[in-house]
């Protein structure tokens, strides 16, 4: 191999802040995201589990238990990336739920609950539901919207047929209530039932209401979460409900929730294929929401691309980081999830992990090639905060695609360069590749979906779609991209010219349906383009080749004419300085080959 590809290979990998646009040093410290401060506390609970800490919660008459250390150390090592600590508890605390311990145990004396003990040893204070909000999807809203639906109902009388009014002395508060048929088979599970139900459809409808897609599973979570501050949150159900013993009064509230969200049945964890009964996960967190303190809507972010895990993240309307898009570093929250859960199944098994990490990216992504890239760069970034199991599975499992990447387009570059081709015209082809495999990919994926034949290609993409043009956004094309995408069904072509500035507005605001149902095929490919200032290998590779090949040209000169020449990978600025800082170092790296 010529020493100028070994030098660019160097060069581009030497610090892997220089491989993305996304401004990922912010993250360590919690700025913008807290996708690092859930890795970091992933690689601290998967390694208690694999050690074999008892991480359940149990009723026994101590004053602590080995999750008490589990979760403390959890938090602290979700500070280390700049988490506030009411977003490490809550980060914490859905971590270890997913890791396998339970929500909730016990009796009033050694009653134990996860989200509790969290918030508790996290030195937070607690704050309701109603003062929680949601992730951000554009805009947020919060709790309120299910707090105010629940009481709403409460006030129409719509909970529960008791009226507690003319409860008898000696009934209310005590076990012939709470434990007999008025409470266990008629009020817990009407009240828990019927108050998640009207919780949910709050929560929906204040999306909506706001310009928001609605997110089904996080209104469920909120709408379980409000009802569970008023209806004793762990009691025994009656038979006809569920097992004594197994399923309470928040499997209950889960049921109500999920019936009024729409959501599916069961849901299965990407790559092991667990199964998740979804009533029993909406209870369950909603329980831990309920006492988790006052996670900031970054929390939220968090939590919710934590449930993007699931193989049904875009049924449920979960985060987007467990794929097909590709999002920027900071969402990329399910990959803690999704690692952790495949080092503990294979006992801690690394190569296995790894090798499991690998396939959940080949399979679900729409460019695998770059989500592996992404996944290396994030989980090496977040070792410089703490290493551990999840972030050297991530690792192992993606140093192959990125040494992949990173070599075919050192290759790629050095031949073009030899038979004349200008930096620029190189970046372009490149990208027009990239451009290529996104069509592609959505045009098998939606073909499959949809079983028809459906064939997607961007004709258009560029900036300055509906401002006035100027020279920031005719180089960064992301914050406002002019793209007209033809996709063809079944032989029938559909235009779509100017989709973020005609289309969609006018499609949204009319209420165009057929236009709506149709859009996704067009959207998806597009948003895939403007997010890919997460890996910018399309650039700092060039770059890097060119300037170890001994052109005349400067370091900035080299990067200003690689940035020109990424029409899709500039989306976002950033990249000129990376490429400069690069082609400096593949300079550096010739002088002693």
């Amino acid at each position: 191999m010529e020493k100028e590809i070994i030098a660019a290979i160097m060069a581009s990998t030497s610090d892997i802040d220089m491989m993305t646009n996304d401004r990922i040093e912010a993250l360590t410290k919690g700025h913008g995201m807290l996708n690092v401060a859930a890795i970091c506390a992933a690689n601290s609970i998967a390694q208690e589990v694999l050690r074999g800490t008892e991480i359940k919660l149990t009723d026994h008459n101590v004053q602590h238990l080995p999750i008490d250390d589990v979760l403390k150390k959890a938090i602290e090592s979700a500070e280390l990336a700049g988490a506030d600590p009411a977003n490490a508890a809550l980060i914490s605390a859905a971590l270890c739920y997913f890791a396998g311990t339970n929500a909730q145990a016990g009796v009033p004396a050694g009653n134990r609950k996860l989200g509790a003990m969290a918030r508790i040893i996290a030195g937070v204070d607690r704050c309701g539901v109603i003062a929680v909000p949601t992730a951000k999807v554009n805009n947020r809203i919060s709790g309120y919207a299910a707090v105010k639906a629940l009481y709403d109902d409460v006030f129409d009388n719509k909970i529960t047929k008791i009226d507690g009014s003319i409860v008898p002395l000696g009934v209310g508060g005590g076990p012939l209530y709470g434990h007999g048929t008025l409470g266990e088979d008629i009020a817990f599970p009407e009240i828990a039932r019927n108050g998640a139900a009207a919780g949910t459809k709050g929560m929906l409808k204040a999306y909506a209401n706001v310009g928001m897609p609605p997110s089904p599973i996080t209104a469920a979570i909120f709408g379980a979460a409000a009802i569970l501050e008023i209806v004793h949150p762990d009691s025994e159900i009656g038979e006809k409900y569920g097992e004594f013993f197994k399923d309470n009064s928040a499997y209950v509230a889960g049921l109500g929730a999920v019936e009024a969200a729409g959501l599916p049945e069961k849901l299965h964890i990407r790559g092991t294929g667990e199964e998740y009964d979804t009533a029993h996960l909406v209870g369950d967190l909603g329980v831990i929401l309920k006492d988790i303190g006052g996670p900031s809507v970054i929390g939220m972010m968090a939590f919710e691309e934590m449930l993007s895990a699931f193989e049904e993240s875009l049924e449920i309307g979960a985060g987007f980081s467990g794929g097909p898009l590709q999002p920027p570093l900071g969402h990329m929250t399910a990959d803690a999830v999704l690692a952790m859960k495949v080092l503990i199944s294979s006992a801690g098994d690394l190569e296995v992990a790894a090798e499991k990490i690998r396939e959940i990216k080949e399979k679900f992504w729409i460019e695998p090639e770059l989500a592996k890239v992404a996944t290396n760069t994030i989980s090496r970034k977040a070792e410089q905060v703490k290493r551990g199991p999840v972030t050297k599975a991530m690792i192992l499992a993606t140093d192959g695609g990125l040494a992949k990447a990173v070599s075919e387009r050192a290759k790629f570059t050095f031949d073009k360069l030899k038979e004349g081709k200008e930096l620029d015209e190189i970046v372009h082809m490149l990208d027009d590749e990239k451009l290529n495999n996104v069509e592609t990919a959505c045009s098998a994926l939606f073909s499959g979906m949809m079983g028809k034949n459906i064939d997607i290609k961007i004709t258009n993409y560029q900036g300055c779609g509906r401002r006035h043009p100027n020279d920031f956004l005719k180089r960064y094309c992301g914050f406002d991209t002019d793209a007209t995408v033809e996709v063809t069904v079944e032989g029938e072509k559909i235009v779509f010219d100017g989709l973020s500035q005609n289309v969609i507005p006018d499609a949204v605001v009319n209420k165009k349906m057929d236009i709506l149902e149709a859009i996704p095929l067009a959207a998806v490919p597009v948003v895939e383009l403007q997010l890919c200032g997460h890996t910018i290998i399309n650039i700092i590779v060039p770059a890097a080749v060119a300037a170890a090949m001994n052109t005349e040209a400067s370091p900035r000169e080299i990067a200003r004419k690689a940035v020109a020449g990424a029409y899709i990978s500039s989306a976002i600025p950033g990249g000129i300085p990376r490429a400069e800082e690069v082609s400096k170092r593949a300079i550096k790296i010739m002088s002693e080959l």
